[in-house]
């Protein structure tokens, strides 16, 4: 049997999968960088503000000091950065640059894939957002009425954590060779896939995959390429 015949389920990230982070954040950052009169470029601050976040939550989990939450990560990760690159900044260009995240958009072939795939399978949001945050994202930005969406804060955890798809198996009453985490972030991949769940990597950096056993059962470049694999 195909390993992906059984799935029923679609569980999707938010940050980096769906949501365009980047193309997002880009413009409130190089508005900030003008302002500071600052030579650094706004990509270069993104890829430092992100590589930071992911360290702020491996941290969290680590240290089990109680679930800080993503936004607060956020905002740690990007005091870091302004730290590090030596900008000058204040409380209010922190919340400005924060209050950003509530205007994510999704990546242009995100709302026809999933539309696509609703035909078939039942789709679900699971992400290190908190809950208010993602009923925000799903409502007013993606614009997509997902079966259901559920935050990594019911398990206390950020992802990779085995008990974040344990739980979301879970509260889905499905077991987890029956769900297919679908993930642009390689470690969500691999996370899920040990935890059994079936995979698939929405390949849409160009990065080379973890060193690990845990495998996705496909690679995809976007939603569109997913939706064909998945309903043909």
């Amino acid at each position: 049997m195909v390993p992906t015949a059984q799935v029923r389920t679609l569980v999707f990230d938010a940050f980096g999968t769906i949501l365009d982070l980047e193309g997002s954040l880009s413009g409130p950052l190089e508005r900030f960088l003008r302002q500071k009169g600052a030579s650094l470029e706004a990509g270069e601050l993104w890829a430092r503000w992100r590589y930071r976040q992911r360290i702020e939550q491996y941290q969290d989990n680590l240290l089990l000091m109680g679930h800080a939450g993503y936004l607060e990560v956020a905002r740690r990760a990007l005091l870091y950065a302004l730290r590090q690159a030596a900008l000058p900044f204040t409380g209010s260009d922190v919340d400005g640059l924060m209050e950003a995240w509530r205007e994510l958009t999704p990546f242009p072939d995100v709302v026809d894939g999933l539309h696509k795939l609703k035909a078939r399978y039942r789709l679900v949001v699971l992400s290190n957002g908190e809950s208010w945050f993602l009923e925000h994202l799903a409502r007013n930005r993606i614009q997509f009425d997902f079966d259901r969406v559920i935050s990594v804060e019911q398990a206390g955890a950020f992802k990779p954590h085995p008990a974040v798809y344990r739980m979301a198996a879970r509260l889905l009453e499905a077991e987890p060779h029956e769900i297919m985490m679908v993930s642009a972030n390689s470690f969500d991949v691999m996370g899920a896939r040990s935890c059994g769940y079936r995979a698939a990597w929405v390949d849409r950096y160009g990065l080379p995959f973890e060193e690990t056993l845990f495998r996705p059962d496909i690679v995809v470049g976007d939603f569109g390429e997913l939706a064909a694999q998945l309903c043909r």
